[in-house]
């Protein structure tokens, strides 16, 4: 039998389920927004010096990376790809690998959130004193802007 969830764990969790994959009343969620989606649909660049959805993609999994380091008291430094925040994708790394990165990190994270003690969100997890409960919000957060941004990438490459 699974142990019940204390309230305010299951409510974020919700969230962040919500913000990735499940059904949400706003439109795609960033799971969604990738669905379908081609490694060359994926490469394509709307403009140097701009991000492309792989970026996108492989941006979103090290937060999530991050904020299950934050919440386990962890420090980074094993990411699956060498480097932090924007990452230069090998051209030789398969697509389908950044999508199953994406969510690997994703439930490794939602696996944290589940087991993280209530009485400990209010209490910050990193140096800029930023608590759990922010933290879990903020990759939501995230979550959504990346997924709109993927959305307007992927009607820009019909407008071509």
């Amino acid at each position: 039998m699974t142990p019940r969830l204390h309230p305010s764990i299951a409510l974020l969790l919700d969230l962040v389920d919500e913000a990735f994959d499940r059904a949400a009343w706003h439109g795609p969620t960033l799971r969604g927004s990738l669905r379908g989606v081609t490694a060359a649909q994926a490469s394509w660049r709307p403009a140097p010096a701009r991000h492309n959805i792989r970026e996108l993609t492989v941006h979103a999994a090290y937060w999530k990376y991050a904020v299950r380091r934050r919440l386990m008291g962890a420090t980074r430094g094993s990411f699956a790809l060498p480097g932090s925040n924007w990452f230069e994708i090998p051209r030789h790394r398969p697509w389908k690998d950044d999508l199953r990165l994406l969510t690997d990190e994703h439930r490794q994270l939602r696996a944290v959130i589940a087991a993280y003690p209530a009485s400990e969100l209010s209490k910050a997890v990193d140096a800029k004193k930023q608590t759990a409960a922010f933290s879990i919000r903020g990759i939501a957060a995230h979550d959504l802007y990346h997924a709109g941004q993927i959305q307007l990438l992927k009607k820009l490459q019909k407008g071509r």
